[in-house]
């Protein structure tokens, strides 16, 4: 039957870095700075610092649950599997959500740089061939996106010798006080670009000797996108200052003109193109699996756990999911859905947390303070984020919460 068809194991570790990185990279560098210079200020290192904190007590206990249950699915499968099937479910649910939302910020992403007067049927259209490539296998996708990050990091690394070495007169520091929670509500924001390496973790069925494979390019691909984001945020901050990089809405695109290498500019538009094109790859592959993990135990229709016989993919679920970003995409604008994704995701990684506390050592669980901390701090950052992010999140987690129970009443 379709539903009990396999992925095929094709990726190798570099292949699983380099997914996991160009997730992460095109969210954060390109979309998630500004917002969080915003309410940081100058302590916005700080507030990258606190980020990373929870992204690695987050990475290591994905890691280590991964190694263990090396099936497509990520949280959904390890909640499932330690704490119950409602918690599995409600992971699932609110990452398929979230990660929904920014997918579609993602091509919003692309057609704001590309062609801003047409930016809606652009992100459309870029849906359209993202979900062509990922349609013919998850070996494609992989070589597309290695492309896509060698360009990116090249044209950052463009950004940060001119931030580094250019002029740095026009930096101006943000004037509104900063307190503990503006550096938490930056955290929030900034966690939006750190959660790139669960698409590791989702894609675990289709990752070659997942035990080792996995928790290795896990930390790799978090420990490489945490030194791309100090680079650049280092360099937009000795160029733009706070108040400017919080100002700017294309801020690397300023960065380097006012840095005095204006030149640069068309060039660090294209690049966002593609780093935002990468992220919405590496997104949909990590939604149409976790799709693909909830339809095979019904809690999604049971159709879309349908495996292609020659491509080896989960061609419904992604057919799926990228008519539903399309859509959204083509009506909607979504640069605010950062903070709820944020939300959406943070509440995923507390149950990954939670479920990696009731690992035992013939497991080989974390250190005992990593799943503690991790979940102490997305408990802290999530709530930190704007109040309407917090209560639309809440929302759909709960609108999913009744949806589960209904079910349970009813038998369907």
């Amino acid at each position: 039957m379709a539903s009990e068809a396999r992925l095929r194991r094709g990726l190798g570790l570099w292949d699983s870095v380099v997914i996991g990185l160009g997730a992460m990279v095109g969210a954060g560098v390109f979309a998630a700075l500004g917002p969080a210079a915003g309410v940081a200020g100058s302590w916005l290192l700080v507030a990258l610092g606190v980020a990373a904190v929870v992204a690695y007590c987050n990475a290591m206990s994905s890691a280590r649950l991964a190694a263990l249950y090396p099936v497509s699915g990520g949280t959904y499968v390890y909640g499932r599997e330690r704490l119950g099937a409602f918690w599995g479910y409600l992971a699932g649910w609110g990452f398929v959500v979230g990660k929904t939302a920014s997918c579609a910020a993602m091509a919003l992403t692309v057609g704001s740089y590309a062609w801003p007067e047409q930016a809606h049927a652009v992100a459309a259209g870029a849906v359209v061939v993202v979900t062509g490539i990922n349609y013919a296998g998850v070996q494609k996708s992989a070589l597309a996106t290695r492309v896509i990050v060698g360009l990116v990091l090249a044209v950052l690394a463009a950004v940060v010798v001119a931030g580094f070495g250019g002029n740095h007169s026009a930096a101006t520091v943000l004037d509104v006080e900063i307190g503990p929670y503006g550096v938490l509500q930056a955290a929030g924001l900034l966690f939006f670009a750190f959660a790139g390496y669960a698409r590791i973790a989702t894609l675990g069925e289709e990752v070659r000797d997942p035990e080792r494979t996995i928790p290795r390019a896990i930390m790799l691909a978090l420990a490489g996108a945490l030194a791309v984001y100090t680079l650049v945020a280092v360099a937009a901050l000795l160029t733009l200052g706070s108040g400017g990089l919080a100002a700017a809405r294309d801020p690397l695109a300023r960065v380097v003109e006012a840095a005095g290498v204006g030149w640069l500019a068309p060039v660090v538009r294209a690049g966002a193109v593609l780093a935002a094109a990468g992220s919405l790859m590496a997104l949909i592959l990590g939604v149409s699996r976790t799709t693909l993990a909830m339809a095979r135990d019904g809690h999604l229709p049971r159709a879309l756990a349908a495996v292609h016989p020659r491509y080896a993919v989960p061609h419904r679920a992604e057919l799926a999911v990228s008519v539903v970003v399309a859509v959204l995409a083509a009506t909607m604008d979504l640069r605010a859905a950062i903070g709820f994704s944020s939300f959406a995701v943070l509440g995923y990684y507390l149950v990954a947390n939670l479920s990696a506390a009731t690992l035992t050592a013939a497991e080989r669980r974390p250190p005992r303070w990593v799943p503690v901390l991790g979940a102490l701090g997305c408990v802290v950052v999530g709530f930190s984020l704007p109040l309407g992010s917090v209560l639309s999140g809440l929302g759909v987690l709960s609108f999913g919460a009744a949806v589960y129970v209904v079910r349970g009443f009813t038998g369907r």
